[in-house]
This record gives structure tokens, sequence and C-alpha cells, in this order.
């Protein structure tokens, strides 16, 4: 079995920023995985901003990532009993103005067009697929 010795103030760090704190969110209350168009899908953020966010989570040890092809799937880090309390807590904290409903709600619709459990379409929004071409282009 691997241990990771992680120090708290990395996890919390790594919690700091909301968008992280979103996809937290969504892992926790839905239990599921998600590769990163379902998370662009989900949450209406460009796929570079959340692909930079997953990768701190990661590097924090609260996600981990499982290879499908070309498809990256990633899912929380319940090794521990500190993870999972964490997890508990991110589930109970207050959703004031339904952000994290809304999140939760599109991805839900997003898990219903997988195929045998699995996400293999890629980003369905319209709009975030433009604009992360245009920034792709713009940064050429």
């Amino acid at each position: 079995m691997h241990i990771l010795d992680i120090k708290p103030e990395t996890v919390f760090q790594a919690l700091s920023e909301s968008t992280r704190l979103r996809i937290m969110r969504l892992l926790c209350v839905t239990g599921e995985e998600a590769c990163l168009c379902e998370f662009v899908d989900a949450l209406l953020e460009p796929q570079y901003k959340l692909s930079r966010h997953i990768k701190i989570l990661k590097q924090a040890g609260l996600l981990s990532t499982l290879k499908d092809g070309r498809w990256v799937y990633h899912r929380l880090v319940t090794s521990s009993e500190y993870l999972q309390q964490l997890h508990t807590s991110i589930i109970m904290m207050t959703d004031y103005e339904g952000f994290y409903q809304e999140d939760i709600k599109r991805f839900n619709q997003r898990m219903f067009i997988r195929e045998s459990g699995r996400c293999r379409v890629g980003v369905q929004n319209t709009k975030l697929l433009e604009d992360n071409i245009k920034n792709k282009t713009d940064r050429s």
C-alpha cells in the first residue's frame, strides 16, 4: 500500500480557490469520476483553466487519475480517514447562491450522454469549445 505524506497546508491551499472547491464539491457529492470535458460542461469553465486546477488538486493528493485510451478520468482519493472527513465537510458547506447545486445539475445532465459508463464525446458546450480554440490560436 502506498501512503502519501501530504502537508495539511498543501491541502488547504489547494482548496482555497473557488474553482478547485467546485471541482471537489462536485466529486464529493456525486461520488463519480469525471474527465476534463465533463468538468468543462458542468462547471462552464474553459478547459485550460480546469486542467490547471485539476493538476493542483492532484499535486495536493486530493485527486487521482485513471487513463482509459485517450480519456483521463479524475476521482477523489479516499484512502485515508482524514480525506473522508474532508469530503464530508465539503459536502456540508453551505451553498448560499446555489452555484454548487447548478454545477451538480449540469454534471448529472452531462452524465446521461456517457457511452457504457464512460465519456466518449468530448466537450459539448459549443461556446466554451469555441473559446478554447480561440485561446489556443491566440497563444500561437
